[in-house]
């Protein structure tokens, strides 16, 4: 991928776009024609996927608009979970499908973070919907008295990958403070650790909307992790976090004998 504007020794390779790790799931939450515009013509290089969030495109004056731009600039987009389950919930499922049709979304999030849908009945969606579109399905609930023990997690993301979804979204709501996380944002690390002891991390897309959630991903799984609900102004210092290029990953990809030279 040719992005920068000059040279530098040792950064980790990021896989041209379109590219199956590495990925960044960026949030539109209701982003103007014209900012959409702007978020693709300084960022477009590193963003891989947008979400129109929630429901927000239901209430999206220029959604025909900004959907064929998206398709244009070749960037994949879908529709929240949310707006999912709030036509699954009212018995509308085919005109769902109708909106999906009518914007040619590329691809449909699964997902029953906001109400309580038997897991089978779950996996049956993820297989009818994969028929046409990819899937990204999501685990993990919004409600933060609900915590999963890992086993579940990874019984979960294992059914709904066998069942046809492309990707498994870890649930970590916009703010960051549900799912993966605790309230405090504060990541739940053995949680991460046991999943990706079993599920292929190339599998999962991590919703990690605060910084210091992005730095320790990066750590841990490197520059090509799956990051999501990325805001739309953090796209650029996301990336520099992954190159190591920023004080947080300054010196996590750099060779060990420059890191003890420089005391890093």
């Amino acid at each position: 991928m040719n992005y920068s504007n000059y040279f530098l020794n040792d950064l980790p390779t990021r896989p041209a776009k379109p590219r199956e790790e590495g990925l960044t799931m960026v949030m539109d939450k209701g982003l103007s024609l014209r900012e959409a515009q702007d978020l693709v013509e300084t960022s477009g290089e590193h963003i891989d996927i947008i979400k129109l969030g929630w429901a927000t495109s239901y209430v999206t004056a220029t959604l025909m608009a900004k959907t064929n731009f998206y398709r244009e600039a070749g960037i994949p987009f879908y529709f929240g979970g949310t707006l999912f389950e709030a036509f699954l919930v009212r018995n509308q499922l085919d005109d769902y499908r109708a909106i999906l049709d009518k914007y040619q979304a590329p691809m449909v999030e699964i997902s029953d973070g906001s109400i309580e849908l038997p897991h089978e009945e779950k996996c049956k969606l993820v297989e009818l919907f994969a028929k046409d579109r990819q899937v990204l399905s999501e685990v993990g609930s919004k409600d933060a008295e609900k915590i999963l023990a890992p086993y579940q997690w990874i019984e979960l993301m294992q059914a709904e990958l066998q069942a046809g979804a492309w990707k498994v979204i870890g649930e970590a709501r916009e703010g960051g403070n549900v799912g993966l996380f605790r309230d405090s944002g504060e990541v739940r690390q053995g949680l991460v650790k046991e999943i990706i002891h079993t599920i292929p991390a190339d599998k999962i897309i991590w919703e990690a909307p605060q910084k210091s959630q992005q730095v320790w991903f990066v750590k841990l799984l490197g520059a090509n992790v799956n990051l999501g609900n990325i805001a739309s102004n953090e796209v650029i210092p996301l990336e520099t976090l992954r190159l190591g290029l920023r004080g947080d990953t300054f010196g996590t990809f750099l060779p060990k004998n420059i890191k003890e030279q420089f005391g890093i």
